[in-house]
């Protein structure tokens, strides 16, 4: 059963559980088919400090992100696939404050679709760009991306302890429980969606209902991710055309790598 916290003391946001990624990440992530086998992926160098690679998907076949947890403490993972919070489907940054997975001490989890209630999700598949989910809102802005941010926890505060009469003395000045702010409303306006042709380039979309159990719990994120991870899924012909992967038919009568051609001549000193 995964855990779905509701950040009381962060204006009422919510949150179920986490990941991160950066060169020293709590956790590791895979993702996953329906079976359990682990999709090809393809690492690559970053700038940013966050952990990229290409993932070669499969049309029409079904994914989970597998996240486990390397450490000793809770974390609170934000997951975004094409750019949209998997709990609630708004769009994301990534930050503290939109709804996360909280993951176990140790623990691992898959996070195989977007969530449809506390008892059930909508399925992951890869799919067509243009029967995609964000397509669907017209959100082009991170296509093809799944992303993690992973936050650690911030301890809760020791509690004080009073004397018994000043304890009561405390309860009387304070008139009752204090009404709570509610959580603020945030608007999601999608973009217009786009009049060019048809795009075909990959998408994850909003596939079969089935049953996936998650409890809310209490879980303060600190205030930034302790890592982040990008993976950006493409179809076999895309990461062929960026040379990622080796493509084509093999002539084993004609492997020009030995047919010992000139080089070029040594240069004199």
């Amino acid at each position: 059963m995964k855990s779905l916290f509701v950040a009381l003391a962060l204006a009422g946001s919510w949150i179920i559980a986490g990941l991160a990624q950066a060169s020293t990440s709590p956790v590791t992530i895979e993702v996953v088919d329906a079976n359990g086998q682990v999709f090809r992926e393809f690492p690559v160098t970053a700038r940013d400090g966050a952990l990229r690679s290409y993932l070669q998907a499969e049309k029409g076949a079904r994914y989970q992100v597998r996240v486990r947890n390397t450490t000793g403490q809770r974390l609170g993972l934000v997951i975004a696939v094409d750019g949209r919070n998997i709990i609630n489907g708004a769009r994301s940054d990534l930050a503290r404050t939109e709804p996360m997975y909280v993951l176990d001490a140790w623990g691992t989890q898959d996070y195989a679709g977007w969530r449809a209630n506390l008892d059930a999700i909508n399925e992951f598949y890869f799919t067509d760009w243009s029967d995609s989910y964000a397509e669907a809102f017209g959100d082009r802005s991170a296509r093809g991306v799944i992303a993690v941010a992973v936050y650690g926890e911030v301890p809760p505060p020791r509690p004080v302890y009073q004397p018994y009469d000043e304890r009561e003395r405390s309860a009387d000045s304070a008139g009752g429980p204090a009404a709570s702010a509610p959580p603020s409303a945030r608007s999601d306006s999608a973009a217009e969606k786009s009049t060019s042709r048809r795009d075909e380039s990959a998408g994850t979309g909003y596939g079969d209902r089935r049953a996936d159990h998650a409890v809310q719990v209490e879980f303060v994120a600190r205030s930034s991710a302790d890592s982040r991870h990008f993976i950006k899924y493409e179809w076999r012909e895309t990461l062929c055309r960026k040379h990622l992967i080796e493509c084509g038919d093999k002539n084993r009568f004609w492997d020009e790598s030995t047919l010992g051609f000139a080089p070029p001549p040594p240069r004199r000193r």
